[in-house]
């Protein structure tokens, strides 16, 4: 599994944190950015560019981590794909569900609710490591979304 990972200013710090915890546990993450903290910079950029690379992998399970101060840009953004499934997650029982059902392929967490504490590790691991159950109306619900 590759992890792409992005945010904008607001999601900046907690981004770099993100991306040496997910290192040091030894996934394979690329940031796309934004690499310097520009507060200027705009979230659907880094939405964007997560989400092609999503869509572009050859890995067989891309995912995604953008962050911002709600998650909700980012996730609005991301979602403008065909194929991307980006729900804003703040608790581990809303990523297992989020995967379990949805198959969520990207991880929008709101950088205010997790400022000054840890408990985006625990959100970030159940999402990683919650399989799709692949149930037929999952599976169909999917589909339909990308019919869209």
């Amino acid at each position: 599994m590759i992890i792409f990972i992005g945010s904008d200013h607001q999601g900046f710090h907690l981004k770099e944190k993100v991306f040496a915890y997910l290192a040091k546990h030894n996934y394979l993450v690329e940031d796309v950015g934004d690499k310097t903290l520009d507060p200027n910079d705009d979230f659907p950029e880094f939405a964007q560019m997560a989400a092609l690379k999503v869509i572009g992998s050859q890995d067989k399970d891309p995912r995604a981590i953008l962050l911002c101060g709600g998650g909700q840009g980012m996730a609005m953004a991301a979602n403008r794909f065909r194929g991307i499934r980006a729900s804003v997650i703040w608790d581990a029982y809303e990523a297992k569900m989020t995967r379990n059902d949805n198959e969520s392929n990207i991880l929008c967490l709101p950088s205010r609710i997790f400022d000054g504490n840890d408990e985006w590790q625990g959100v970030i691991e159940t999402w990683l490591n919650t399989p799709f159950a692949g149930a037929a109306r999952f599976k169909r619900r999917n589909e339909q979304i990308d019919e869209f």
